[in-house]
């Protein structure tokens, strides 16, 4: 072994920037995250062959002090934290103050900076690689940073080889964008790449143009069908919005997660919301969301991830808890109610969710009273009780036959102030499959089978929390052969095995003695059970795998319960289906995900048959 020296200052910049800066996008991040430290309200970022030829990234934060330009570039050099208090509740996205020096050391780096607000002339620093060596000169430049960062990687080869194409590399820099431009709403960002101007983004203090950022950078169909969630438990509060289980994703490309507005990918937290949405989304798909959580500063550790991407909470089991019970609840209590399926937005509008609408193409924001949603169109007049009003001739002899056909089967008169419900009344089943219904936005389609499947579901899972877990002592103790560590987790635990009906003690150092189990897991693998649980425990604090192996039984008993295809029902049968599904939780989607109905404006009818053209 050779002799112990110090690493060179250029050679310790590169191997930090080996760490901080992967590519053109970590350097985006970095230098982005120090413009929103220093309270910057608009940020404009200038990008040219993807950032490898150029990152431009101004603000008009509170800038440097000229005092300060020569550590600005220095490694450890921060304004961000002084002491190890500090460091335990870190409130600034950037702390470690060595971002600039790793950048510098792998590219042609130009800083500028001005912190007066007038009659004071800027400074300039700017290194190129080597040896780091900081040159200072005047600048004129208005308060706040510009960052210039040129030919990256210009002096390591070897890096510049694993840059994938142009393309690629401005797709993960506009992702980078995308979600500080997420984080923080109060906040004006542009960027331009090659000269053409890809994003816009103003800053938005109003909730709907809170929801059209959103919308600008998620795409208006999330905005459509996702949910506002507003949850608060102290210490921890949830908000954000979550798209509904229909509208999922192959890949787990829409997810934003946000702690104290730094983003995050946590394992931790993608467990908890793939939980709550266990009963409700097809297998294989992803869900899609934008989440806040905000807590104390203290209770979150920041600094175990070079990038910061990941994040370590004090008490990782009460926030897995606090999230999954909040998006559980929120995703329960979505079922067919007045206001879906009302007619469409014309194109290009989103509905905001507080009685405004926006356009997407063009920005602007109006009332949805003046556009009449769901209200007859003129096109549409006399044809209230059903699309029969527009043939005059035999209108008469169709709405005689409505009304009777109403009367006969206990329905409200078509002009009868009585408002129908959600997924109004059953007209006819069509091939022993799908009911077809009439409400007072179109034509309601449901399959028969995956509702009332969710429907015995659910009632099915409220008995048995309502007469609690039956279990069964096992005739001959099975015994379980696993680690010290596991041991400990099932005696530690050992009140949560009672409650789910498992009866589970030490049996020696090394082994568990399973004395009990619940009546519906007599036919399963209770051993493998066992260890899948208690490796949840260890690595998130808690687990429902138990929860979730006896729905999963409960779910084919429901299955095999319901009604079958081309059974026939009566009316009076398909009728009470519908106000089940109105009064049942998650009665959108079968046990598998599948939905089970779905509505069909009048507007959308028209377009079908040319009406109105």
């Amino acid at each position: 072994m050779s002799r112990i020296f110090l690493l060179s200052s250029r050679l310790a910049n590169q191997i930090a920037a080996g760490e901080v800066v992967e590519r053109p996008a970590s350097v985006a991040k970095e230098v982005l995250e120090n413009s929103l430290d220093a309270g910057a309200t608009r940020i404009d970022i200038d990008v040219e062959s993807g950032g490898s030829k150029l990152i431009r990234i101004r603000d008009d934060g509170s800038g440097i002090p000229s005092e300060d330009m020569s550590l600005a570039l220095a490694r450890h050099a921060t304004s961000k934290i002084t002491s190890l208090e500090d460091l335990e509740q870190v409130s600034s996205l950037g702390f470690r103050g060595e971002a600039l020096a790793s950048i510098g050391s792998v590219s042609r780096l130009t800083l500028t900076s001005n912190a007066h607000e007038q009659g004071s002339e800027g400074i300039s620093a700017a290194c190129e690689g080597r040896d780091m060596e900081v040159q200072l000169k005047p600048a004129p430049h208005p308060q706040g940073t510009t960052v210039e960062v040129r030919d990256l990687f210009f002096n390591t080869p070897a890096r510049r080889k694993f840059l994938r194409k142009e393309k690629t590399e401005f797709n993960h820099l506009e992702e980078v964008v995308k979600r500080l431009a997420l984080s923080r709403f109060d906040v004006t960002f542009s960027l331009r790449h090659n000269g053409k101007v890809v994003h816009n983004l103003k800053a938005a203090t109003l909730p709907s143009e809170r929801q059209r950022r959103v919308a600008a950078i998620c795409g208006p169909a999330f905005m459509e069908q996702a949910i506002s969630i507003e949850s608060e438990a102290p210490p921890y509060r949830l908000s954000g919005w979550v798209g509904l289980p229909t509208f999922s994703r192959s890949q787990a490309d829409l997810q934003y997660f946000f702690v104290n507005g730094r983003v995050i990918r946590d394992r931790l937290i993608a467990h908890a919301v793939k939980q709550a949405y266990r009963d409700v989304l097809y297998h294989g798909r992803h869900p899609a969301f934008v989440l806040y959580l905000e807590l104390d500063a203290a209770q979150v550790d920041v600094n175990v991830h070079p990038t910061k991407h990941e994040v370590r909470f004090r008490d990782s089991r009460a926030v897995h808890n606090f999230i999954f019970s909040s998006l559980h609840r929120a995703l329960a209590d979505v079922r067919p109610a007045q206001d879906q399926g009302r007619d469409p937005l014309p194109e290009h509008m989103l509905a905001t969710g507080d009685g405004m609408a926006i356009n997407t193409a063009t920005g602007e924001i109006s009332n949805q009273s003046a556009l009449a949603w769901g209200a007859p169109s003129a096109s549409r007049q006399g044809s209230a009780g059903g699309s029969f009003g527009r043939y005059p001739p035999a209108a008469g002899q169709v709405g005689e036959q409505m009304s009777g056909y109403r009367r006969l089967h206990g329905l409200p008169a078509v002009d009868s102030d009585e408002e129908a419900p959600p997924l109004g009344y059953a007209l006819a089943q069509l091939k022993g499959v799908y009911i077809l219904a009439e409400n007072a936005h179109g034509m309601v389609l449901v399959d028969m089978h995956a509702a009332h499947e969710r429907i015995t579901y659910e009632r099915l899972k409220s008995a048995r929390d309502e007469e609690g877990i039956r279990s069964q002592p096992l005739l001959v103790p099975q015994s379980v052969a696993v680690s010290q560590r596991e041991v400990q987790v099932a005696q530690h635990h050992s009140e949560l095995f009672q409650r789910l009906g498992l009866s589970v003690e030490a049996g020696g150092e090394e082994v568990l003695m399973i004395r009990q189990i619940p009546v519906v897991l007599r036919d399963s693998n209770v051993e493998q059970l066992l260890r899948d649980v208690l490796a949840d425990l260890i690595e998130f604090g808690s687990s429902e795998r138990i929860e979730a192996h006896m729905d999963e039984i409960l779910s084919t008993m429901a299955c095999h319960g319901s009604v079958r295809a081309n059974r026939r029902l009566t009316l009076p049968e398909m009728n009470a289906l519908l106000r089940d599904m109105e009064e049942t939780e998650r009665s959108g989607q079968c046990n598998h995900g599948r939905p089970t109905w779905i509505q069909m404006g009048l507007d959308e009818l028209d377009k079908l048959f040319l009406r109105g053209r």
